[in-house]
C-alpha cells in the first residue's frame, strides 16, 4: 500500500485562451499521491477542477508547471498507447454515433493491445469475455449499447476500461444520472474490483455520503487547490463542508458504519 502508483508534484494547469490574455489557473500547487491498491474518492463543489485534475492525471492534459509521475516516471515520457495500457479512464458520459453492441464497446478497450494489421486475437476475445463476466454485462453482449439503461451502460463502460488490463482506474462521476439503487450497484462493483482484483481506483464522486461509505480516502478539491486529504472522518467535518460547499449541514456518525453521515439543513 506504500508504493506510489500515480503522483502529482506541484501541478499548475490553465486553459489559456489564445489572443485574450486570459491565463487563470484551474489547478494550482497540486501535490498528491495515489498509492497502489488504494480506493480514493475525489470530491469538491462544481467548478473546482475535479475533471481537469483527472484529465491531467491520465495524461489527456499536461500541466503548465510541475509533473505527473507514473511509477516515478514523468507521464510525458510515455506514448498514448503506453499510458492506455497502464491507466484506464471511465468518462462521465460516453456516446457513440454507431450502433455498437455492448460486446463491441468492450472490445474497444483492447485497442492499446491490438497489433497493427494483426486484428483481434483469441486472447483479446477471452479478455473481453472475462471483463464482461466480472461486471455482470456478459448477458448484454449482443444488445445495442444505446438501448441499455443508464446503469447497464455504466457497467459496460467499466468493462471496456477493464479490458485495457490497466493497473489504475480513473472514473469521472461514475454514478451521474443514476438512481439510488444503480449508484450503489456501481459503487459496490468498483469496491469489489479494488478489493478482489487489487485495482488502484480514483473516482470523482458528488454525493458526500456515498463518498464516506465507499472510499477509504478522500481528496477534497476547492477552487483548484487541495483543501483536505485523508480518511472520510478527517475530511468531512461540519465547518469544512460549510466553508467549501456553502451549505448548512450537520455531521453525524452513520448508523451502521463508523463513517460520517452528512445531514443537509434548509437555509431558512
Amino acid at each position: 500500500m506504500d508504493e506510489i502508483a500515480l503522483e502529482a508534484r506541484g501541478v499548475d494547469f490553465s486553459y489559456a485562451l489564445m489572443g485574450t490574455g486570459y491565463n487563470g489557473l484551474v489547478l494550482e500547487g497540486i501535490d498528491l499521491q495515489l498509492r497502489r491498491g488504494e480506493l480514493v474518492g475525489l470530491i469538491g463543489p462544481n467548478g473546482s477542477g475535479k475533471t481537469t485534475l483527472l484529465k491531467v492525471l491520465s495524461g489527456l492534459l499536461f500541466p503548465r508547471w510541475g509533473s505527473v509521475r507514473l511509477d516515478g516516471v514523468d507521464l510525458r515520457r510515455f506514448s498514448r498507447r503506453q499510458i492506455a495500457r497502464r491507466i484506464a479512464v471511465v468518462p462521465q458520459e460516453l456516446t457513440t454515433p454507431f450502433a455498437f453492441t455492448a460486446w463491441e464497446m468492450v472490445m474497444l478497450g483492447r485497442t492499446p493491445h491490438v497489433r497493427p494489421l494483426r486484428g483481434i486475437s483469441p486472447h483479446d476475445r477471452a479478455v473481453v469475455q472475462e471483463k464482461m463476466a466480472l461486471t455482470g454485462t456478459l448477458e448484454l453482449a449482443s444488445r445495442p449499447f444505446i438501448e441499455l439503461s443508464g446503469g447497464e451502460q455504466q457497467r459496460v463502460i467499466i468493462a471496456m476500461a477493464l479490458a485495457q488490463e490497466a493497473e489504475i482506474l480513473l472514473l469521472d462521476e461514475p454514478t451521474v444520472h443514476l438512481d439510488i439503487s444503480h449508484q450503489v450497484e456501481i459503487l459496490e462493483l468498483i469496491k469489489r474490483l479494488n478489493r478482489q482484483q487489487g485495482l488502484t481506483v480514483l473516482a470523482i464522486i458528488h454525493d458526500l455520503n456515498l463518498a464516506a461509505l465507499y472510499f477509504d480516502r478522500l481528496w477534497l478539491l476547492n477552487s483548484g487547490r487541495i483543501a483536505a486529504n485523508g480518511k472520510p472522518n478527517e475530511v468531512l467535518c461540519e465547518e469544512r463542508i460549510r466553508q467549501v460547499f456553502q451549505a448548512k449541514v450537520q455531521v453525524r456518525v452513520h448508523p451502521t458504519h463508523p463513517v460520517p453521515h452528512i445531514i443537509i439543513l434548509p437555509l431558512s
